[in-house]
This record gives structure tokens, sequence and C-alpha cells, in this order.
């Protein structure tokens, strides 16, 4: 199995998608304050969001964040918390 590197675009992409569900949680926070559960919903996004954001400046974790099958689980991941995060 040959070593894959990450690019810094990919490491950029895995940055913004970070930002980007760190950005919609808060957001579902502020503008569903009224509704019961608010909390656990939005740091179902939060929290991913900045479990990966903490991981990209990790550089012993680049490595496997270059991996094909990571790539494609995490953007998996990824577009179904922004789409469960849209329509809740």
């Amino acid at each position: 199995m040959t070593k894959a590197t990450l690019s810094k675009y990919a490491l950029n992409n895995y940055r913004m998608a970070s930002y980007l569900l760190l950005a919609i949680g808060l957001i579902n926070l502020r503008y569903q304050s009224g509704n019961e559960g608010v909390l656990v919903n939005s740091l179902t996004v939060i929290i991913p969001g900045t479990a990966m954001l903490l991981i990209s400046f990790i550089k012993g974790v680049h490595d496997f964040l270059a991996r094909r099958e990571v790539m494609v689980a995490l953007l998996v991941i990824g577009l179904a918390l922004v789409a469960w995060a849209i329509t809740n």
C-alpha cells in the first residue's frame, strides 16, 4: 500500500467543512432557541465539526486523512450532518 500525502488543498477542504459544521450548529442554536432539545441538536453538529477542525491541525494524522476511504467516509458523514442540521 502506498503512503498517501495530504495536499494543502485537501487539508483546506477539511478545515472549511469543519467551519461549515460549526457555523450551521451555532446558527441552529441561535435560531431555534425556543425549541426543546435545541442544545442537543446543535451539539450533534458542533462537536464533530470541532473535532475535525482540531484533528486537521495534528500533523501525525495527515497521512490517515489522505486515504481515499477516509475522505469518502468523512464526506458522507459531513453531508449527512449538514442535511440533518438543515432539516431539523
